[in-house]
């Protein structure tokens, strides 16, 4: 891929949520364009996994443990894998889920989500902005959001809150950060077999689901190698604030 817009070739990107599903995925893909890789989660035995793969690929990646809604753990994370050097790319992708309804969410679940996923990206993109705005270089931050970010489904209530909040904190980002040459943009992924997305799938709302999909199947993780590519890369130099969104089409009709 070198001599390509899309090469990442001498980048540092750090992907949290990376020992798992779609951010394994990511971490695999920007490792086979050249790129250092930094993993990021709180079960670090995850991790090993997705380095020992990209490492039998031919590729370059770590393993660093990190809880993304703790400052100090975000601030010791970073300092661990590159000392005083910098991230050149942000892969905001940990996250979780709730399924009670929004009458039967506690506070603590609440909480917990919103942490995880929208609290979580700030810290970890601050971070990485502050070092690179200090160094004087330039720089990407791509936030995992999802298509629950923009549209309503029953039992995802405290999750597609905090997806919508990214959506609207990633232009926030683009609008303060673009002085400092760091875009800000977003993907919002329809429904993946994940970790997270797995069990709904295999149910009988997640069978009724598939059926309305324009494309008539569920995303398969090479459906996103594009939009990670586009968004890591110079290839977007000059797009911020924006959305991807890569869902087969379902986010689409209104009835």
């Amino acid at each position: 891929m070198k001599d390509s817009i899309f090469d990442l070739t001498g980048k540092t990107v750090m992907v949290t949520g990376g020992g798992t599903g779609l951010g394994r995925h990511f971490a695999e893909v920007m490792a086979a364009a050249g790129a250092r890789v930094i993993v990021c989660a709180r079960r670090v035995e995850k991790l090993t996994e997705t380095v020992s793969a990209i490492e039998a690929a031919g590729g370059q990646a770590v393993a660093q443990a990190m809880d993304v809604t703790s400052e100090d753990s975000v601030r010791e994370a970073f300092a661990a894998a590159v000392g005083d050097s910098v991230v050149d790319v942000v892969v905001n992708n940990a996250g979780v889920v709730a399924k009670p309804s929004l009458l039967d969410t506690d506070v603590e679940t609440w909480d917990n989500v919103q942490a995880a996923n929208l609290k979580g990206p700030w810290l970890v993109a601050r971070e990485a902005v502050r070092r690179l705005a200090a160094a004087e270089k330039p720089g990407r931050v791509v936030n995992i959001s999802s298509i629950l970010g923009s549209a309503v489904q029953k039992g995802t209530g405290p999750y597609s809150a905090s997806k919508a909040a990214l959506l609207h904190l990633t232009r926030n980002m683009a609008v303060e950060w673009a002085r400092y040459g760091v875009t800000v943009n977003a993907i919002a992924p329809g429904y993946y077999v994940t970790d997270l997305a797995g069990e709904f799938l295999e149910s009988p709302k997640g069978k009724a689901l598939l059926a309305r999909i324009p494309q008539r199947r569920l995303g398969v993780y090479d459906d996103l190698s594009g939009a990670i590519l586009l968004l890591a890369s110079d290839a977007s130099a000059y797009m911020t604030g924006t959305c991807i969104t890569v869902d087969g089409g379902l986010s689409l009709p209104i009835v």
